[in-house]
């Protein structure tokens, strides 16, 4: 028993020696993982402009974000903090940031046919009937987008968006800013 525990000590103050020899080869990887547990565990807000999106939601995987208010508009992509319906079963999304397209404004009718979903009578996606998890997944209900609310989706057919009702809109003030895909 103590052998194979002392074994595990030598090994480990060789790797701290190696460590300390090759700091700037570990310093980065200390610095992501830092900023990662910082995003899980404390606030999930982005904080520097670039976004990295690892989702298929958007066909973008980096992004320039343009943080504060501004007019958006029907296609304009943003970033926003998520405050759903479906906080209460997926409390781990409260707050995190989702990029998505703009694709209805104040004052456009959302309808919903089956579980086709249009905004202003042009079809915009078909909601799933079930989560990856097999929850349920109820579209969203026909309204008229209020003001300072938006219609949001991202293109891939996967994504969780205001096509549920769990997501449902987006209010002006959980827009964090606007994104500039890259690539």
């Amino acid at each position: 028993m103590t052998r194979p525990l002392s074994r595990f000590a030598s090994q480990f103050a060789e790797f701290l020696r190696h460590m300390r020899v090759r700091w700037y080869l570990y310093l980065p990887i200390f610095i992501v993982w830092g900023f990662a547990y910082t995003r899980i565990f404390f606030d999930p807000t982005p904080r520097v402009p670039v976004l990295f999106n690892w989702t298929p939601s958007l066909p973008y995987v980096v992004a320039l974000v343009q943080y504060g208010a501004h007019p958006l508009q029907r296609g304009d992509y943003i970033v926003f903090a998520f405050a759903g319906e479906a906080r209460a079963d997926y409390p781990g999304l409260d707050g995190q940031p989702f990029f998505k397209v703009v694709r209805g404004l104040p004052g456009d009718t959302i309808t919903v046919s089956e579980r086709t979903v249009s905004v202003n009578g042009q079809v915009v996606g078909t909601a799933k009937t079930h989560a990856f998890d097999h929850r349920p997944l109820d579209p969203i209900a026909p309204t008229v987008i209020p003001p300072g609310h938006y219609y949001v989706q991202g293109t891939s057919a996967d994504s969780f968006d205001s096509r549920y009702r769990a997501s449902g809109l987006v209010r002006a003030e959980q827009v964090l800013g606007t994104v500039l895909p890259l690539f």
